[in-house]
């Protein structure tokens, strides 16, 4: 049976390892890895998924900003996340994220951004044309820049730059 539960200090070992088997060691190399370089992945938003007590999957939630014209708003930037090579197709990753957004949105998050194949996250209701307004600082294909509102509308009318915290 399939188990979420929160990271542990001592899954931080296993994570970097699902990681680079799931994306590559050059994944730091992308632009999303930017907005993560220097700051902490929330913990209270950091989970693992387990099976029999083995690490199966991963999924970590960051602090963002949305730098617009005069405003400055709070976000969450979705991943990592990686489901091991035995455990893919089997719905984990699903499971993984939609626990991760019902937590968020328990916590009082807002909005959620993220980069991927919107085929896959509208899933989980990611879209592209809630990110239309946003920017990455770095090359990304737009195509892949999704969100999703955790409070409706709380992405109406939201232009503007995505930052480091």
């Amino acid at each position: 049976m399939f188990c979420i539960k929160a990271q542990k200090t001592n899954d931080l070992s296993k994570v970097a390892v699902m990681l680079d088997e799931a994306f590559g060691v050059d994944r730091m190399n992308k632009t999303a890895y930017r907005l993560r370089d220097g700051i902490l992945p929330l913990s209270e938003l950091s989970f693992v998924g387990r099976i029999d007590g083995h690490m199966k999957a991963t999924l970590q939630f960051w602090p963002v900003l949305i730098k617009g014209e005069g405003d400055t708003l709070d976000a969450l930037l979705l991943g990592p996340i990686a489901v091991a090579e035995d455990c893919r197709g089997q719905g984990f990753g699903l499971k993984l994220m939609r626990h991760g957004l019902d937590r968020a949105r328990e916590l009082g998050h807002s909005r959620v951004i993220l980069v991927g194949d919107e085929s896959y996250y509208k899933k989980v209701g990611f879209s592209r044309d809630l990110a239309r307004g946003l920017e990455l600082p770095g090359p990304v294909d737009k195509s892949r820049l999704l969100a999703q509102e955790l409070v409706s509308e709380s992405l109406k009318g939201v232009k503007g730059m995505v930052s480091k915290i």
